[in-house]
């Protein structure tokens, strides 16, 4: 093997080496922060409403008719409640990833900034030669 190739198979990377689906300009990003909003955020809690329904249904089905009901109404209301909590979580990420994916572009942009500013201070060492000394 030669230190001066790649490897053969560079594992699904993209031309740069990274990933291809990686949201990199400000564009994919608001692209990105888009389809979460439109897309993935609704679509998450109306299968989340939809969970709602169905179980709700067969708690009331297997729960007490004539005495104490089934064990199954009390597990599948259990079940249901922590889905419930991790259809909320999930909201949650998706709402900070999405909101993080706006704040990037800024966030880089005042890094950029703050480092351009520091390089460009006067050095002590410039006092000590003069252009055309």
């Amino acid at each position: 093997m030669g230190l001066n190739q790649l490897p053969a198979d560079r594992g699904g990377a993209g031309p740069a080496g990274g990933r291809r689906d990686l949201a990199s300009s400000p564009a994919e990003k608001r692209a990105a922060a888009k389809a979460i909003q439109d897309g993935i955020e609704p679509d998450t809690a109306k299968a989340g409403r939809h969970a709602d329904q169905d179980t709700a249904g067969a708690v009331r089905a297997f729960g007490p008719k004539d005495g104490d009901g089934w064990d199954t109404s009390a597990a599948l209301r259990k079940a249901h409640t922590t889905w419930g909590d991790q259809v909320r979580n999930l909201l949650d990420r998706l709402g900070a990833e999405k909101e993080l994916l706006r704040q990037t572009n800024t966030t880089l942009h005042g890094t950029d900034f703050a480092v351009a500013a520091r390089t460009r201070q006067v050095s002590v060492l410039d006092t000590y030669w003069q252009p055309g000394s």
